[in-house]
């Protein structure tokens, strides 16, 4: 390997380092306990996130969007146009402000009205595929590809189908190897993206007895004949291009594994554990995939966000649910948003806390009454460094809150579904949307008087107890294994 690139395969890893709390969880209908496909995770993203809605849209014949990076990219780009689609669906997402080079309001997928569930989670490429990759390059990047999927597709294969199609078409963005999770009412895909400019791609089917955690992304053996299997999908030249250049042997005995072959062979712990902690649970239920999304193993400061869903058939799409929690779930509760929801409420939009380019200037008048409201996201996070600091002493207590808040919610959804249907069927569709927008308002300012509550009371224990310490070292750490969690 020359100087160059050591250098880039260098960064790369240092860049995937910083990407190392991104993870998304799939359990198969078979294993839970209501026969609902679950899926779950979280993002890796410093900035601010805040909760928007998506409407669906149509859209004027020749309408385009603009993809890709710019020049500021760790690995740099320049932007695109491609078409876009006459009509979008309404969907439900995560966004946030700040990735280097890549355009905000960035996201990871969501939910949308067709029960399509998404998540974005890293996948690093083999060192050899960094180095390919032109300069600069062009085409839709991960973020792009995600609000694609959430507003095109209708069911988890054809979120695959059309990334494929894109990359294929397109070309790909890539800040070193990235994977998508997509799911629907009765199956999961995994997807990854690989550097180098070659339009690399494959997707794997996840069944009904299927478990998966992405921690990074990945996927094993593959059969050669990837294009006649309904099971997998993946570019044209996948196989091929392994052969040319010697990192695969058709004629061995060894089969293609995907990891080995294109990417980075590494477990990040504890996916294989929680893997098998999951396969010996099931069945599942709602409880337990969130209390595996919220595990402190995982979710820590650098998780921007949880988000679970229970994927089945609601009768109409308005139904269709996605809990999400405002910060890392670690310390913050999961909040039931239907796709009915009209709007957010003002505590979980966007704020001025850590999004990008807001400490240049003043906020404006038409702004000063969102930027008034609390920010759920930093309560949230004021709980999290709290209960991180003598977590041995408050995490179990706020688990218990938190867990129980929920419970009640849980048990509160058989309700929510029938005062809806009753307006819908009594032809008040518009009436049911403001009674499922309400209720998330209302369940979200009871997570916030619940999370300040918790907050008070720690803080002050934590003064009595403990005192307040004086910091001594760096404000800011851009190393994995130097940010807050809530291990002991």
């Amino acid at each position: 390997m020359n100087s160059r690139s050591y250098f880039l395969a260098t960064i790369c890893l240092l860049l995937a380092a910083d990407t190392w709390a991104s993870y998304a969880i799939y359990i198969g209908k078979n294993l839970t306990a209501d026969g609902s496909v679950m899926i779950g995770g979280s993002g890796d993203e410093v900035s601010s996130h805040w909760l928007e809605v998506i409407p669906a849209r149509e859209h004027p014949p020749g309408a385009m969007i603009t993809v890709g990076v710019t020049a500021d990219a760790f690995m740099p780009g320049r932007f695109m146009e491609i078409p876009q689609a006459r009509k979008t669906n309404r969907y439900l997402t995560m966004n946030y402000s700040e990735y280097e080079g890549f355009p905000p309001p960035l996201t990871n997928g969501g939910l949308n009205e067709h029960n399509v569930a998404g998540r974005d989670v890293w996948s690093p490429s083999r060192p050899e595929l960094v180095e390919m990759t032109p300069n600069p390059q062009t085409g839709p990047q991960y973020s792009d590809l995600s609000r694609i999927a959430m507003e095109r597709a209708r069911t988890a294969r054809e979120a695959v189908e059309i990334i494929g199609a894109l990359i294929d078409e397109h070309g790909y963005s890539t800040y070193g190897g990235n994977s998508h999770m997509f799911a629907d009412e009765n199956e999961g895909w995994v997807l990854l993206n690989f550097a180098g400019g070659k339009g690399l791609w494959i997707a794997e089917r996840l069944g009904p007895d299927d478990i998966r955690m992405s921690y990074p992304g990945y996927i094993q053996d593959i059969p050669l004949n990837l294009q006649d299997s309904d099971d997998y999908m993946g570019s044209g030249n996948f196989i091929s291009f392994a052969v040319e250049q010697g990192w695969y042997d058709p004629e061995g005995n060894e089969p293609f594994n995907v990891t080995r072959v294109y990417g980075v062979d590494e477990e990040r712990y504890p996916r294989g554990d929680m893997e098998k902690e999951l396969r010996a649970a099931a069945p599942i239920d709602l409880r337990a995939m969130m209390n595996a999304v919220r595990d402190p193993r995982i979710s820590k400061d650098s998780t921007g966000y949880g988000q679970v869903a229970a994927l089945a058939n609601n009768g109409r799409p308005e139904m269709n649910l996605l809990w999400i929690a405002p910060t890392g779930s670690v310390t913050s509760p999961f909040i039931p948003y239907r796709i009915g929801v009209q709007n957010i409420a003002p505590q979980f939009g966007k704020h001025r806390y850590l999004t990008k380019g807001e400490a240049t200037g003043f906020v404006t008048p038409d702004w000063q009454i969102q930027e008034a409201t609390e920010f759920a996201g930093r309560t949230f996070k004021r709980l999290m460094y709290f209960t991180c600091e003598h977590p041995e002493k408050f995490l179990p207590e706020v688990n218990e809150a938190l867990t129980a808040f929920e419970n009640r919610l849980i048990a509160e959804q058989e309700t929510v579904v029938e005062t809806a249907e009753l307006l819908f069927e009594a032809g008040k569709p518009g009436l049911a949307k403001r009674y499922l927008t309400d209720y998330s308002w209302q369940s979200g300012a009871e997570g916030l008087r619940l999370g300040n509550a918790l907050l008070a009371s720690i803080e002050a224990r934590t003064a009595l107890l403990y005192g307040l310490r004086v910091p001594q070292g760096d404000v800011v750490s851009r190393l994995s294994y130097d940010r807050v969690d809530c291990l002991p």
